[in-house]
């Protein structure tokens, strides 16, 4: 039988999961949609797609696990705000739940979805750490892991969108908690994980307005550069942009003892190159989903399957708290100018 699921939020990154989930995952049935937006509300009453499966379409989350008797599994979609809230709704009603990332903007709410999901061994809650999925960062970590480049201790790796004409991002970044927690979490989770989970020991960062100067009423910016120090001699490096010209661009590079592996150096749509009088150029994806669709398809169908087959989910949830513990200490060292410093257990002493 398949998993009953419900999305929760209907924005682009809503819709590419109902579709993903539709075609791409086949243990999987999308049963329900919910999404404050009345335009949002109207586009998915009339789609084609969604009638054809019989979504139901809601715009109160509460009724929606109220009246959705045959539910198992709900996937958070929604602004970064309510993540929380939203995951321990799921949780007291016995549901299973994919989180996108981050868990929370606070802390504290992180912290009490890890503790709720924990008193419910029985439910799979997974936070959404996209890029673990993805086919080229899995064979960069088995190489790291063989031993292929030693011991790694320093990791840059840089999350860099596509200029925003539209307004989208400023008014999407208002409710996301800083460009370090929202742009940078994914390199910051990929850093632990390659580097074995390295406790961290300080952190300091700078940032620029370039393209976005309404970003300032949010204590916000539009590039920044944040680097770690962890105990034991590791570093990581990463630079944020939502201003690139050239489309979006993710690189990783994790440098050991005897090498190093680097990931997306030149980031390219295809493998098509146009050679004329201008030279040799490539394409560049020019959004995250054209770059991770493949990944966010494997990381739902490893999901539902770990919910299926009572598996472990592929992403322990308690490493989404470590990752807050560095982006927002990357934006309090970004917004003070102040490094943040950590004890031995991971914990801020200032």
């Amino acid at each position: 039988m398949p998993l009953n699921i419900a999305v929760i939020g209907l924005g682009r990154m809503g819709k590419r999961h109902v579709h993903t989930l539709l075609y791409r995952v086949p243990r999987a049935k999308v049963v329900a949609i919910c999404t404050t937006e009345p335009s949002e509300i109207e586009w998915a009453q009339t789609n084609p797609e969604y009638t054809e499966f019989n979504i139901a379409v809601y715009d109160d989350y509460d009724k929606m696990l109220a009246s959705q008797t045959n539910l198992q599994a709900v996937w958070v979609s929604t602004s970064t705000d309510v993540h929380a809230i939203q995951s321990l709704k799921a949780i007291e009603k016995g549901l299973h739940v994919l989180c996108e990332k981050p868990i929370s903007t606070d802390l504290d709410e992180a912290q009490s979805v890890v503790t709720a999901a924990k008193s419910h061994p029985e439910l799979k809650v997974m936070a959404g750490f996209s890029r673990r999925f993805d086919a080229s960062y899995r064979d960069a970590a088995e190489k790291i892991q063989s031993g292929s480049i030693g011991t790694p201790f320093l990791v840059r790796s840089n999350t860099c969108d596509l200029k925003d004409e539209t307004g989208f991002f400023v008014r999407y970044a208002a409710r996301n908690g800083g460009i370090f927690v929202d742009c940078a979490i994914h390199d910051i989770d990929l850093t632990l994980w390659y580097m074995d989970s390295p406790i961290p020991k300080a952190c300091w960062a700078a940032g620029s307005l370039q393209a976005h100067p309404e970003l300032a009423e949010n204590g916000d910016v539009d590039n920044a550069v944040g680097i770690v120090e962890f105990w034991g001699g590791k570093i990581a490096y990463f630079y944020c942009s939502r201003t690139q010209a050239h489309g979006h661009d993710v690189l990783t590079e994790i440098t050991g003892t005897e090498g190093k592996v680097l990931v997306n150096v030149i980031p390219r749509a295809n493998n098509v190159v146009l050679a004329d009088k201008g030279g040799l150029r490539h394409e560049v994806q020019p959004e995250y989903w054209q770059r991770f669709e493949h990944a966010f398809a494997t990381e739902a169908n490893e999901f539902v399957d770990a919910v299926l087959s009572d598996k472990k989910v592929p992403v322990e949830l308690e490493t989404g708290i470590t990752v807050m513990k560095i982006g927002q200490a990357l934006q309090t060292a970004l917004l003070s100018g102040e490094v943040v410093r950590f004890d031995g257990k991971g914990e801020r002493v200032n």
